[in-house]
């Protein structure tokens, strides 16, 4: 597998294992194959995974721990998120590191070479798109950010408990101002589907522009990820799980039916092809995948062993997901 630079590891597999399939958030699968797919990563190449506790409740966490329990995981790269909201400045650094102690635990590593915000930055009283009444739980505003979560994240890394830090996704405004701080993140996870849609999770702002985030990570030299590259099964055949017409997912299936007759004229699954397209964005060093079993990871380093889409293939895409 293509080895890609990145700066928090000095180099990455261009695929990452994400732990969203792994905790059965996209569909159902077992502790046994959710195992075999994370061993069958490390053959395939793979040298990062992407955990949270919020996959599966601690499912995908448990499922490293077992995957490589006794084995020698220097090699490898592990990180882990939390979503923190907002809290009192007194215990900011006591909810991060209690979340990351048990996530350590889990994984049974000793450090974590990126630990994510998992909440979404926003401006400092921003009113949610949807969700408002959950605000505290599922958004971080930018002041309490930068006074208490990023001091309470340098407080990890000299205790040697993390590599370094980042986030995903929030208000753009907000993102991108700690994006150009003079204490940027260590990496930003960012959406990247023809799409340019982070679907039901882009709850803080009505539209949610992807790219540019990524145009700002690429301007002030942030590495970064790529995530949601088949946008939570709408870039695929068909959804693992029954949604409303409503559902922001749903309306992205029913929104890529031109990308599904692109995928079919040219011969290729339209996960596989939603994956070539990431791989071929410029920018991200890799694509984490919400694979869940060992089939569809399989399609994934299909795709990662195609050769890159040209520029002009990619905008193809784009129109047909217009």
């Amino acid at each position: 597998m293509e080895m890609r630079p990145f700066k928090p590891f000095g180099a990455v597999s261009a695929l990452t294992l994400g732990g969203g399939g792994l905790g059965q958030i996209w569909g159902q699968t077992s502790r046994e194959e959710a195992v075999a797919t994370a061993r069958m990563a490390v053959d395939c190449g793979i040298t990062h995974f992407d955990m949270a506790p919020m996959y599966g409740r601690g499912e995908a966490e448990r499922v490293i721990g077992e995957a490589f329990k006794g084995a020698d995981t220097s090699r490898f790269h592990f990180t882990t998120k939390y979503r923190l909201g907002h809290v009192d400045h007194a215990i900011t650094y006591d909810k991060l590191n209690a979340s990351l102690t048990r996530s350590l635990a889990t994984m049974g590593i000793e450090r974590a070479d990126l630990f994510f915000l998992h909440s979404q930055l926003i401006e400092d009283g921003h009113v949610l798109y949807q969700l408002d009444e959950h605000r505290d739980r599922l958004a971080t505003p930018r002041s309490y950010f930068f006074e208490s979560v990023i001091p309470a994240f340098e407080q990890l890394q000299k205790e040697g408990k993390i590599g370094g830090w980042g986030f995903a996704l929030g208000q753009e405004s907000a993102l991108e101002a700690v994006i150009a701080s003079d204490t940027p993140p260590s990496a930003v996870q960012c959406v990247v589907n023809p799409l340019n849609s982070a679907g039901n999770i882009a709850y803080t702002t009505e539209t949610f522009d992807g790219r540019k985030i990524l145009e700002a990570c690429k301007q002030h030299h942030v590495p970064t990820l790529a995530i949601r590259a088949v946008q939570a099964g709408a870039l695929t055949s068909a959804m693992d799980r029954e949604l409303p017409a409503d559902d922001a997912d749903q309306r992205d299936f029913d929104r890529a039916g031109g990308f599904r007759q692109l995928a079919s004229e040219w011969g290729e699954t339209p996960a596989r092809l939603a994956h070539r397209y990431a791989l071929s964005i410029e920018g991200p060093s890799s694509v984490i995948l919400g694979v869940k079993n060992r089939e569809e990871l399989s399609e994934c380093v299909e795709a990662e062993r195609t050769p890159r889409l040209t520029d002009s293939q990619c905008k193809q895409i784009e129109a047909a997901c217009a």
